[in-house]
Parts: C-alpha cells; structure tokens; sequence
C-alpha cells in the first residue's frame, strides 16, 4: 500500500508558501521558501491543479509546464478549505483548526459544513469563532500592502470568506477578462498581495473526472490566464501559480450508509470521500476503529485520532481546543476507492472526481514562479 505522503509542514507546504510571499513583501515572518524581494505579488489560485495531473497534461498548458518552480503538498486533509485555510494564515491546520470540510462541533452533536458555511436548522456559526487565528492579509495591511483578493461575486461575504481571507479587499469578478482586470488595477499599488481564484478545473474534475476533454478545456482556460497574468506584472513583481489540492478518478465506491459494518457505533460521518472524520458513540471508539479497519483494510490507511496527530498529519502541534473536531476514527484511502454516503450526501456519492487523501495525486501542488526587474 506505501506510505502516505505526509505533508511537509515546515518544509514545503502551502502554509509555508503564504508565509513567505509575505516575508519577500516585507512583511515580516519566516520566508521558508526563500522567495525574492519584491514590491508586489499576484498569486494564482487555481482549485484543483495538482503537479502530478499537470505533468501528466503539460501539453496542454504550454505556458504552466515552461515555468520554473517546485512541489508543494497541500496539508491533510487534502481539501479546499483546509488549504484555503492553510493559504489565508499562513499555519498547519492543526493550528488553524480547519481540519476537513465536514467537521464535528464538539459537544454539539451535529456536524458542521466548512465549505458552505451551513449548520442544521439554519443556525449560524460566527467566523471568527471557528477560525480565530489572524490572516495574512491583515498581517499586510499592518505592514501597508495592500491586500486584494479576486474571485467570483458569490463568494464575497460568506463565513468561508470571512474565515480565511479575513482583512482582505474583495474584488468581486466573474469572467476572466474581469479577473485578469481586476488584478491589473490592484497591482498599481506601490506595496501589494493579490490573489485571483479560479474553480471551474476542480468543478470539471468532481463531475467527468480529471483528464476528461471537459476538464483539459479548462486546464487550456489557466494556463492562457496564467500567461494573461504575468503580462500584467509591472516591474518589481511576481506571480506565484499553485492550486489547494490535487484529483483522483475513484473507479470504486464504497456506500457508508448502505454497509452495516461502517456504521455500527457511529455517531456522525464527517470529513469527504477520501478523507474521512468517523466519530463514534460513547465507548464505541475502538471497535469502530477494529470495523473500519478490517472492512478498508485493502484499501484506505484507517487510524485513531490520537494516531492521526501523533503522525503529524494534522502538522507538528493541534490545539487542545481543536482535537474534538477530529474524527475518533481517520479514514483515508490510498487506492481509487472513494467512500461516499449516499442517503447524507447524495450529491457526493455521485462524483467521479475526489481529493482529501495522502497520496501524490491529491498531495502535490505546483508552486511556478514569474519574475519581473
């Protein structure tokens, strides 16, 4: 089965990446990466875009493939809000405490979505209270960058938003010719930290799968907007390209909800379909983790959380505050299973795209650089 690739906090992360775009900004922190000197920086976020699938499809992203760069990995688990997360503060996610995108609110007894912001019966959850940790964005503003972020206009407002772009200037833009504007303009400033979103290449992959002619339609939609965006770096700048995860086609699923042995003892199914948070009734920990284990065995590397953050998957430390968020049970699958709940999450379950996992198709991000004098 291997090992998983266990994310390089530290070392090569993208908590690691946020951390020095910032330091070469001047301002201030740990510039792990030893990025260069610069007055401002765009950073190209494109959902999906793992470094194994573009090795695969250079081709296709002429522009992409011709750049110099490196790896990063993207934190565990694999998925848009952790490594949006990770990105927007610059810290491992066991100290950010965004640790899956369906998450347990301890004590509460129902689980929480990241991604949509949604608790059950319409209840509200405050941002700041779930992710209280300072971004990057203010730290620039306290330093007089000024911090813009480019994406669609649905986005602008909500507690994912307010969650890991705190301190952020939106500028709402949905069109590319849009967003390629808009950075033009935020890139006039003397000091500044741009960041531009894109998210249709990850729609693509969830729903034909990466590798799809659909999906290489929208790799050729980035690689022309990355080559778009550093024509419009003005002197003294950089673009940095990466993306929050990779992809990986499940060619087999697995139904929670329909497997007796998977939800004996459960309480709440959390996390996603490759990286799944089980927590168990009261007492029940260890023999759902014996059922799991044994049911997956062929398949997904299955721990106990304290053998989850033992391992380091979480990132060096996790707050005391933050463990109950995290599954009695981690389930991770290493092979092309995906394990879906189809009466809990029914749209899910029908996907042929997923990411969470540690393997280097999810793991691995590209991390590409364009420089201006």
């Amino acid at each position: 089965m291997g090992e998983p690739v266990v994310p390089r906090y530290g070392l090569g992360s993208l908590a690691d990446a946020s951390g020095s775009v910032l330091a070469a900004l001047g301002g201030g922190g740990s510039n792990a990466l030893g990025l260069a000197a610069v007055d401002r920086v765009c950073v190209f976020l494109v959902d999906g875009l793992g470094a194994e699938l573009l090795r695969v499809h250079g081709d296709r992203a002429p522009f992409l493939a011709s750049l110099d760069g490196r790896t990063l990995t993207a934190g565990f688990p694999a998925t848009t809000v952790t490594s949006l997360c990770s990105l927007g503060t610059g810290m491992a996610p066991g100290e950010h405490g965004m640790l899956g995108m369906m998450l347990a609110v301890p004590g509460a007894g129902h689980l929480f979505n990241c991604l949509r912001w949604t608790l059950p019966g319409g209840a509200m959850m405050d941002p700041a209270v779930w992710q209280p940790a300072d971004t990057v964005y203010q730290r620039a503003a306290a330093a007089g960058i000024a911090a813009g972020y480019v994406g669609p206009a649905q986005f602008e407002g909500t507690g994912l938003t307010e969650a890991v772009f705190r301190g952020v200037r939106y500028l709402p833009a949905d069109s590319v010719d849009d967003r390629i504007a808009a950075v033009r303009h935020a890139l006039q400033e003397p000091r500044a930290h741009v960041t531009v979103y894109y998210g249709d290449l990850d729609a693509a992959g969830h729903l034909v799968g990466w590798g799809d002619e659909e999906w290489l339609r929208h790799l050729e939609i980035v690689d022309r907007m990355a080559e778009r965006l550093a024509e419009a770096l003005p002197p003294g700048s950089a673009l940095y390209v990466t993306a929050d995860h990779g992809m990986v086609n499940a060619t087999r699923k697995i139904d929670a909800d329909t497997t007796p042995a998977l939800m004996e003892g459960v309480s709440l199914l959390g996390g996603e379909a490759r990286a799944r948070h089980v927590y168990a009734e009261k007492g029940a920990a260890p023999a759902v983790l014996e059922a799991w284990r044994e049911t997956l065995a062929a398949d997904a590397w299955v721990v106990s959380r304290q053998e989850a953050v033992e391992s380091g998957w979480f990132g060096p430390t996790v707050r005391d505050a933050w463990l109950e968020r995290i599954g009695d049970v981690v389930a991770v699958p290493y092979t092309d299973l995906a394990i879906t709940a189809s009466a809990s999450h029914r749209i899910e379950a029908l996907f042929t795209g997923f990411h969470g996992s540690m393997t280097a198709a999810e793991q691995y991000v590209p991390f590409l650089e364009v420089t201006t004098r």
